[in-house]
């Protein structure tokens, strides 16, 4: 995978349609969210609260016109909140993960923190479909997608964040490929974000999704008749 420059960082974010300060904003009042939690809270909250907001922030600077236009689109179809492009090219959904979070030659193993359901790695399939080897993915164009793109096949970004042992958010945008069991772990690509330093100050990645994408199916259980 071809190290990008910062400028080439920044070129390519243009052409997903994002900046670093887009992220940095949803971060930063997410942070401040999560903050508010306290010991009365379940264990969980700080994690989820930070991987909800996150996802909010970042939804609300690209869906309203009067900030992003033309402005994205919004879902939270299978419990999985996502931003649509305008052209439908793309959707992007912000994610807790671990190792080398960030980092432009990652010595840990880039992966989600929390395992995925048959929904994600779908999308994950579906990524790979449209990933040529050794290439960067192509931007569908507008002619591409005159007759509209359904929301499982079109490509799915990761906005991938981890806070650090020293407690700044390490964070970035890549296309997964493919998954080791429930997590993800391969890319096609990654786009680091140098960002300033943000700290949430408490751990944020204990838990980014209290549901699941997977349906909850009901077993009926018929008690058994005593005998005599």
């Amino acid at each position: 995978m071809p190290q990008l420059t910062p400028r080439e960082r920044t070129e390519r974010l243009a052409e997903l349609g994002v900046t670093v300060e887009l992220f940095e904003n949803a971060f930063t009042y997410a942070a401040a969210e999560a903050r508010r939690d306290s010991l009365l809270d379940a264990p969980s909250m700080p994690g989820t609260t930070f991987w909800s907001r996150t996802n909010r922030y970042l939804a609300e600077q690209l869906i309203d016109p009067k900030i992003t236009t033309p402005h994205w689109k919004h879902t939270r179809r299978d419990n999985i909140l996502r931003v649509i492009h305008p052209a439908g090219s793309h959707a992007i959904t912000a994610i807790s993960g671990e190792g080398d979070v960030g980092v432009p030659e990652p010595k840990k193993r880039v992966r989600t923190k929390n395992p995925k359901g048959r929904v994600m790695a779908k999308l994950v399939q579906e990524n790979k479909a449209h990933a040529s080897p050794n290439e960067q993915l192509a931007i569908a164009s507008r002619d591409e997608l005159l007759f509209g793109a359904e929301l499982d096949s079109m490509p799915t970004w990761i906005l991938l964040y981890r806070r650090t042992e020293d407690g700044p958010i390490k964070a970035e945008v890549s296309l997964p490929v493919e998954m080791e069991g429930k997590y993800v772990d391969r890319w096609h690509e990654r786009i680091p974000l140098f960002l300033p330093d943000i700290d949430p100050g408490i751990n944020v990645s204990l838990l980014d999704n209290p549901g699941s994408d997977t349906p909850h199916v009901d077993v009926p259980v018929q008690r058994r008749r005593e005998e005599g």
